[in-house]
């Protein structure tokens, strides 16, 4: 039985997101792993620290490697991070003297995590994007129409949908902005060996660096961020914005459907075991709870943050739990909202 309402096997048709699954999956994960790997060999005997020719050999062998993940598993339990086991395993098959020396476990893991969040994060712009054209539709088709503006859910004054979806709709953009922005701090390679310091690298620090962040797509740094996660923290913060926009959307929806107010008519819906006449409202609930747990877990980001001197296994751990769920969460929450936009028929006031 899984543990996850996002893969169970009934829970995850409520709660589940194919593509954002994907992008996440153990497999998917190791293939970064990997081509961090690689992308080491080959930097380290540019600089001259591996022999080229091994490191050539050695990087063409980690990059059609087929990993025993048992093994790595097992190794999890042992030493608290995969890649201790994940070396051993590539050491069998390469040259050993042009695998990882001079690299540490979290550069591994926190550059795998990177490229991971470079995919969700093309995932999540592209539907804010559906989403907005989506909204953009709807305002056309029903922008014009009157609808009873409601302060603290009491009626106010009349207005029109326009108003309302302005609501919903312009912070998409901010939302797309602030992604652009996070991106540029956090699509960063992580380098930075035993402590941080890169001492292993000696003078070729600064050039092992930049090769093999090259190689990945990502931005060089000047110093690794093993212990400074306020860029992971940020990133997080905007999933829960994202979402939250989202279950305000969710919320306003489950209001405007109410019978006796019925100021949205949406095809489809979900129905009742016990009532046959009841259409709930699951695709606006399931935004509002979606957003709820995303609010919940950026506290446990935020305490993500507290590293002790030069790394963490306690705090490092904590991010392993939490953001992929905010991940999952997330992608869920656009596609449902995407989906709900499309199947609204009517909007206005009955």
């Amino acid at each position: 039985m899984s543990v996850s309402v996002f893969d169970h096997p009934w829970l995850g048709g409520l709660f589940g997101d194919a593509d954002m699954a994907a992008i996440l999956a153990p497999e998917r994960q190791m293939t970064h792993m990997l081509a961090f790997e690689a992308a080491w060999s080959r930097a380290c005997g540019k600089a001259g620290l591996f022999e080229p020719a091994a490191a050539e050999t050695a990087a063409r062998a980690i990059e059609s490697a087929d990993i025993d993940l048992a093994d790595i598993a097992a190794g999890m339990g042992q030493d608290g991070v995969p890649v201790p086991r994940l070396v051993k395993q590539l050491k069998s098959i390469a040259p050993p003297e042009a695998v990882h020396k001079g690299a540490t476990s979290q550069d591994v893991v926190d550059t795998a995590m990177v490229l991971m969040l470079r995919e969700a994060s093309d995932l999540i712009a592209a539907r804010l994007g559906a989403l907005d054209a989506a909204f953009g539709e709807l305002d056309a088709r029903f922008g014009d129409t009157p609808l009873m503006g409601r302060t603290r859910m009491q009626a106010a004054t009349e207005m029109t949908v326009r108003d309302r979806l302005l609501a919903w709709r312009l912070p998409l953009s901010e939302h797309l902005a602030r992604l652009d922005q996070i991106r540029e701090r956090t699509e960063r390679v992580q380098i930075g060996g035993a402590s941080g310091d890169r001492k292993a690298l000696g003078d070729s620090a600064e050039a092992v660096v930049a090769d093999a962040a090259a190689a990945l797509g990502l931005a060089p740094t000047g110093k690794a961020w093993h212990a400074m996660r306020d860029g992971v923290a940020e990133y997080a913060g905007l999933l829960s914005l994202v979402t939250g926009t989202l279950g305000k959307f969710g919320q306003d929806v489950a209001l405007m459907a109410q019978q006796g107010i019925e100021e949205v008519a949406l095809s489809g819906g979900g129905g009742s075991s016990a009532m046959p006449h009841k259409q709930n409202p699951v695709s606006a609930e399931l935004l509002i709870t979606l957003a709820r747990f995303n609010a919940v877990q950026v506290s446990a980001m935020h305490h993500a943050l507290v590293h002790e001197q030069e790394r963490s296994g306690t705090s490092w751990a904590l991010e392993w739990m939490v953001l992929p769920q905010m991940l999952m969460t997330t992608g869920r929450a656009l596609a449902v909202a995407l989906d709900m936009s499309q199947r609204i028929t009517r909007i206005g006031s009955a």
